[in-house]
């Protein structure tokens, strides 16, 4: 009977002609030759808990790392280069830990941004409609022409009705003649469209998730600069990869020293938490936020719109 089942257990196992016991740490094996009986090697004192365990303990696998034990494994073989994963999908709404820096490049620790912020779905519509938006907006509106009430001139008749031979006028003033008045032409008036207030907030959170997606988007731990020289800012930008055009924004008003220091630098522009819009976003490659300017953008998304 034994007989029987050591061959059944054998013919379960396949092609596998040796049988042993693995130790973790020396990762040596004891070879067993298929030949002899199961029963003869005391599988049930090597492995307790009878052959499903040892099967599990065959199809069972060590993680081997370069930290382990010395004669594990060949340092040599194994490979230094960091594992490759897949890259995160966009617009789940998943809260993002991203580093705290500063201009100095010190390690501040980390800052945990809103995924309903920070993590939503991208739509170039809905971008595309806060930038017209925003654009007319801000257009001053303030050109004007004169009517022909408003041309300075006599409203006399300039000649006679007939006889004459030219053509019939009945003032200087109108649009035909040199000085006159423009007919139809553009008056103050406001150039705004309507947007509705979700929409506006889902743009920003739209440009501020693509910044983030797109590495794009710093975390410091405070704008505070020494002094109020231009170099220094200018070298703190050339320490950035890829950055042409960089944006800073502060939770409160901006400081005075960050303020003189940018002024005369075309390429950085500094705003506060309140003024950050879309339109500045995209007019900007880098984007710089402070800890409260994040705080307070966070808090200024979570606010119950006023109908």
């Amino acid at each position: 009977m034994a007989a029987s089942i050591s061959r059944r257990l054998l013919r379960s196992f396949g092609s596998l002609y040796t049988f042993g016991r693995c130790d973790s740490s020396s990762i040596t094996c004891q070879s067993f030759h298929g030949s002899h009986d199961l029963s003869t090697l005391g599988y049930t004192g090597l492995f307790k808990g009878g052959p499903s365990v040892l099967a599990n303990r065959w199809l069972s696998t060590s993680i081997l790392t370069p930290d382990s034990g010395e004669g594990a494994f060949p340092t040599d073989l194994l490979s230094t280069k960091p594992m490759v994963t897949a890259e995160r999908s966009i617009g789940l709404c998943q809260d993002l830990i991203i580093p705290v820096t500063n201009f100095h490049n010190e390690d501040k620790g980390f800052m945990v941004l809103a995924g309903d912020v920070f993590d939503v779905p991208i739509r170039k519509d809905i971008v595309h409609r806060v930038v017209l938006w925003q654009l007319a907006k801000r257009q001053q509106g303030t050109h004007s022409t004169k009517t022909i009430s408003e041309v300075s001139g006599t409203g006399k008749k300039p000649w006679r009705q007939k006889g004459t031979g030219r053509a019939r006028h009945g003032t200087l003033r109108g649009p035909q003649f040199r000085g006159g008045c423009v007919m139809h032409g553009p008056k103050p008036r406001s150039h705004a469209i309507k947007l509705n207030k979700k929409v506006r907030r889902l743009g920003l959170k739209i440009a501020l998730t693509a910044r983030a997606a797109e590495g794009k988007l710093l975390v410091f731990d405070d704008l505070e600069v020494p002094n109020h020289k231009t170099k220094n800012i200018v070298n703190y930008v050339m320490q950035m990869e890829n950055t042409k055009k960089l944006l800073l924004v502060d939770g409160d008003s901006i400081n005075e020293k960050l303020k003189l220091a940018t002024q005369n630098l075309h390429y950085v522009n500094v705003l506060p938490s309140i003024g950050l819009n879309v339109y500045s976003i995209l007019l900007h490659d880098t984007l710089v936020m402070s800890r409260n300017a994040v705080n307070k953008i966070v808090e200024r998304m979570h606010t119950p719109i006023n109908r």
